[in-house]
């Protein structure tokens, strides 16, 4: 059974209101066939905390749900049985943290990446064709702490020197990485590199990925998620932080211009590596991952992965702690580069709170882009305000070595 499918809109197009302002959504009925004459909904502060709810009359399919913001903050509209939200933000500038970052944060991170550097890189590479005229292409392959890999793909511009660098990295789930990720970057100008997030050959049938997934790989996150040493995630960020140093020690890098990007958990990864690695110069980071993640210790939603509701059979105050020193927003204020950040107000994934907290930590120049009806994917183009800024704006004044328009 198809669920009931309305349009919320908020009266504020922009989503953005003052303390103390009431929001009132328009509810539209868009489905097929007749409209219902009532919808029950619910109001959640941060996503998570109810404020109100109640049953809405429709007349002819139509209604308006007002709330009010008490403080600083998100609201997010649920309308029961549908997967219709409507979202908006109070005075994003002063939403703050949950929580302070652990106070040996900088310690720890430090004491991993002398972890790492005993470790030679070992670089080593597999040409292969890259299908484009003029893109050279290879297979690459990294050491990484406790006996694992990196494994990724790298594509530039044949006979190109002085080149800017940009390095990939990915969303959640476990699946290959397609020959056109890196080589359409590479046919921009780019030094381009594209990481997997596990320790995964890049290019086996899908099939195989399946089998991870649902095999050693099911949900990974919780994999060693009582302990910031035996975390899934540690692995994965020290990744990001040597394929980095990588690009950097590229002879064809220009020594200038290294950019980082990706979406959600690629987000994550976007953010946390401009805050870890001192020469990453801008990031780029759509619906980011794993910001805020003390968020439910005042009535906040956190973001994917969620740590604190992860925990299984597990101790919950370990697996609470151990997420400390992964969250996001703890290497926002490291952060000494250019940012842009997409954020959906009604994304339940990625809750928007969490992600504007974070980017309220980066002190160096940021730009945050309020969606205001876009959830976690790009439905009905929702996000393209973020993609027109990544794509048309910033990426080719990075790639140029040029001011960002603003």
């Amino acid at each position: 059974m198809q669920a009931a499918r309305f349009m919320v809109t908020a009266d504020h197009a922009d989503g953005v209101y003052r303390v103390g302002e009431m929001v009132r959504w328009s509810i539209v009925w868009v489905g097929e066939g007749m409209p219902p004459e009532k919808v029950d909904y619910v109001v959640k502060k941060g996503g998570l905390t109810e404020q109100s709810k109640g049953s809405l009359a429709l007349t002819k399919g139509v209604g308006t749900v007002e709330a009010r913001f008490e403080k600083p903050g998100a609201l997010l509209l649920v309308l029961q049985g549908s997967r219709s939200r409507g979202g908006a933000v109070a005075a994003p500038e002063k939403v703050m943290l949950s929580a302070k970052r652990p106070a040996n944060f900088d310690a720890f991170w430090a004491a991993k990446v002398k972890e790492l550097e005993r470790i030679p890189a070992n670089p080593k590479l597999e040409r292969g064709i890259s299908g484009k005229a003029g893109v050279l292409y290879s297979k690459l392959t990294l050491d990484n702490i406790r006996g694992t890999k990196i494994q990724g793909h790298t594509a530039q511009l044949a006979g190109k020197t002085k080149l800017p660098a940009l390095l990939i990295v990915q969303w959640a789930g476990v699946y290959g990485l397609p020959k056109n990720w890196v080589t359409d970057r590479a046919a921009d100008g780019w030094l381009a590199l594209n990481i997997e997030a596990h320790d995964l050959p890049i290019d086996q049938p899908p099939a195989f990925y399946e089998g991870q997934s649902r095999g050693p790989l099911n949900n990974y996150p919780a994999i060693g998620n009582d302990s910031p040493e035996t975390s899934y995630f540690l692995r994965m960020y020290l990744s990001c932080y040597r394929a980095a140093q990588y690009l950097t020690e590229h002879p064809d890098w220009d020594g200038k211009t290294l950019v980082v990007m990706g979406g959600s958990q690629g987000g994550l990864q976007a953010l946390m590596t401009a805050g870890f690695h001192p020469k990453v110069t801008a990031a780029l980071a759509s619906v980011p991952a794993g910001c805020d993640m003390l968020g439910p210790d005042i009535g906040r939603a956190p973001g994917w992965p969620q740590w604190i509701n992860n925990a299984g059979n597990k101790d919950k105050n370990k697996v609470r702690e151990a997420s400390r020193y992964f969250d996001v927003a703890n290497f926002a204020s490291r952060i000494k580069c250019p940012v842009l950040i997409g954020c959906g107000l009604i994304d339940e994934t990625c809750p928007p709170e969490g992600i504007i907290a974070a980017a309220n930590q980066i002190q160096s120049h940021k730009e945050l882009i309020l969606l205001p009806v876009a959830g976690h994917q790009n439905e009905n183009n929702s996000q393209a305000a973020y993609e027109k800024r990544c794509w048309s704006a910033w990426l080719p004044a990075l790639r140029e070595g040029k001011q960002i328009p603003r």
